[in-house]
């Protein structure tokens, strides 16, 4: 584990710690700026939040099961419905869908509203219940193009606008990712990531190793994105946790892992199409 990675976990685990011990009726944040008090007074929500799961093939059916009891694990957890109590509203709205291809987005759980444990139970049993399912191709920029039009339709209006996008591969299929990215983010939303590493990339595969990097440099963005990256299958439940906790009270880790568009990236943002045209000779230009 590198030295930044392992001070940004410590920050999360502080961070989730701090959730836990505050009791369910305590102000856990206070001093909401006036900007942000006036801003609340025209929303109902405090953030309309979107969850995109990748079920391309490269996800195992042992990784879809980890994440979709990630999420729905996460959802009802104590620190979870604590960090929602602590909101100006103390309500989120809230939707799930899966995606794979540029043309291939299911939505799971249509928009919801939690307000409390009821509500969140009810929609961790909606989430549970579905069928799962596998599709080709892996299309990132798809995923945020159509979570994006997801909030015209969400019937709420938070102060905050945040994808969280989980999967465990690059774009190699659709538009290119940081143009799309650019684009969602301009309108006012956050991106965040999970990237999941819990398999070392196989010669002959279209997988990388660095893909915490490329989640970091080609994908997130916005005002406190961040990304989560699973690399222990012991852990995934946790990190799912404390990044579902981190987007319900609109904090960043006190460590923050670099931002999109901070710097120039250190991975191409169009690896993934450069494999895929590799394997496949499919004769992309991607200059």
């Amino acid at each position: 584990m590198s030295r930044r990675t392992g001070l940004v976990l410590l920050a999360l685990c502080g961070l989730l710690a701090a959730f836990a011990a505050c009791p369910p009726d305590a102000p856990a944040f206070s001093g909401a700026s006036a900007e942000r008090t006036r801003l609340a007074d025209a929303d109902d929500v405090d953030v309309e939040l979107i969850l995109a799961v990748d079920v391309s093939y490269s996800m195992d059916p042992d990784e879809q099961a980890l994440q979709r009891e990630g999420y729905v694990s996460a959802l009802t957890s104590p620190e979870f419905l604590t960090a929602l109590k602590a909101g100006i509203h103390a309500r989120i709205a809230i939707t799930y869908f899966e995606w794979a291809n540029a043309n291939d987005q299911k939505i799971l759980l249509p928009w919801r509203l939690i307000d409390g444990p009821v509500t969140a139970r009810a929609v961790a049993d909606e989430i549970s219940r579905a069928a799962y399912r596998r599709a080709y191709r892996t299309s990132i920029a798809g995923a945020l193009l159509f979570g994006s039009r997801l909030f015209e339709s969400s019937g709420h209006r938070g102060i905050r606008r945040v994808i969280d996008v989980s999967g465990d591969g690059t774009n190699n299929e659709g538009p290119l990712i940081v143009p799309t990215r650019e684009a969602v983010v301009a309108n006012g939303i956050t991106v965040n990531g999970l990237p999941i590493m819990l398999k070392k990339p196989q010669p002959g595969s279209i997988d990388i190793e660095d893909l915490d990097i490329y989640y970091e440099d080609c994908v997130i963005g916005g005002p406190g994105a961040f990304v989560v990256p699973i690399k222990e299958r012991e852990k995934f439940k946790d990190a799912v946790r404390t990044k579902l906790v981190l987007e319900v009270a609109g904090h960043t880790p006190a460590v923050r892992i670099v931002p999109a568009a901070a710097q120039a990236p250190r991975i191409s943002c169009t690896i993934g199409e450069r494999m895929w045209q590799q394997r496949w000779g499919n004769g992309l230009d991607l200059r």
